[in-house]
């Protein structure tokens, strides 16, 4: 078995924009003194450090991959969007969206984002790597074809399945978010389709304010190929392998994709500034387990991650490797060094059973 690692070291260069966390500044918001916006290189960064110390960088196919070409871009985004994006890049950068700021080049990184994602899709679909992951940034599963925000300036997954498409490399799809903000942008476009399961595990009133509730079944052709279980929170690692188990893989099951993907969010962790759920590194790797064989007895072990969220810059990095031993196989270890800290704040008993309930209520609304 071979995993594959796309990665570039442009892609940490993305930067840009005047806020204080997720405040814009002016008036009474004084700026940070390191750092803006909660989405920063160094998550994905000290990731990469991580896994080259413990030497499993090197049981991993370490790759890069091209920009996604305007062509790729053109299957997902309007060209008004593109040009006025490609403009404000080339003009110095700025801001065209909610939350989503980028400096000069800023276009040219966010096509590059796409790009490892495409490329990492189709190298599974043709037998180049068995499964792979993409540590793509920016993000992308809040990008609305013609609306960036969340952080996305384009839409990773999209692109990449579009092109995959395009190719004749594979018919049916599923995506799963377990990033804890739903994932409004894949699940608006492929809304009304009926060949992508898009499926959102995420913290219930978190971002976006007004999507990802689990009566948004899609539309049209779409109706029934669109998952959302919005948890509540404090949600920990048993509430969500209960959802994995008991909803998540039985509707993967059902749909007997040809490749699945994950949009792979670690900002359910128990560490995280932008969530309050209670998710651990041990969460991410049983989840990542689960759907590795949920992929090996459905479509032949073709299974793809792509990076989103988690902004911990403590913490990711050790979520991260756990997935990455579980996806590869690898016995490279990078032992979680909260994970005594954390079990303790698991959630009791009591409300442990509430938050089960509450999932196999959720369940019965699909």
């Amino acid at each position: 078995m071979t995993t594959g690692f796309y990665h570039d070291e442009r892609c940490f260069w993305h930067a840009g924009g005047n806020y204080a966390f997720t405040i814009p500044l002016g008036g009474y918001v004084q700026p940070l003194a390191a750092g803006g916006l909660p989405e920063n290189p160094e998550t994905k960064r000290r990731l990469k450090n991580l896994m080259d110390v413990t030497g499993i960088t090197a049981d991993l196919e370490m790759r890069s991959a091209p920009e996604a070409t305007r062509e790729d871009l053109l299957r997902v985004h309007p060209a008004h969007y593109l040009d006025a994006f490609r403009e404000m890049s080339d003009a110095g950068g700025g801001e065209i969206g909610r939350a989503t700021p980028f400096a000069r080049g800023g276009y040219e990184i966010a096509a590059l984002s796409a790009g490892l994602a495409k490329t990492a899709l189709e190298d599974v679909l043709t037998g180049s790597v068995t499964n792979a992951y993409s540590l793509s940034r920016p993000p992308g599963h809040h990008c609305l074809p013609d609306f960036p925000n969340g952080f996305c300036l384009l839409a990773n997954i999209a692109i990449a399945i579009e092109s995959a498409r395009a190719r004749g490399l594979a018919q049916r799809f599923v995506v799963l978010d377990w990033d804890v903000h739903h994932g409004n942008g894949t699940e608006a476009i492929f809304y009304d389709r009926d060949d992508v399961l898009t499926l959102s595990l995420h913290q219930e009133g978190n971002y976006p304010l007004d999507t990802g509730a689990v009566t948004d079944r899609g539309r049209g052709a779409g109706t029934g190929c669109n998952v959302n279980l919005p948890l509540p929170a404090g949600a920990g690692h048993s509430a969500y392998l209960h959802a994995m188990d008991t909803v998540i893989l039985p509707q993967i099951e059902a749909f007997r994709p040809d490749v699945i993907i994950v949009a792979c969010g670690f900002d359910a962790s128990a560490i995280d500034p932008l969530a309050r759920m209670l998710a651990t590194a041990e969460t991410f790797r049983q989840m990542t387990l689960r759907v590795r064989q949920a992929a090996e007895e459905l479509c032949s072990g073709r299974l793809v991650l792509v990076h989103e969220g988690g902004y911990s810059e403590v913490y990711v990095p050790f979520c991260g490797h756990a997935t990455l031993e579980a996806l590869s196989g690898s016995s490279k270890s990078a032992p979680d060094p909260m994970a005594h800290a954390l079990n303790i704040r698991q959630p009791g008993p009591r409300f442990d059973a509430f938050l089960k309930a509450e999932i196999d209520y959720l369940a019965s609304q699909l």
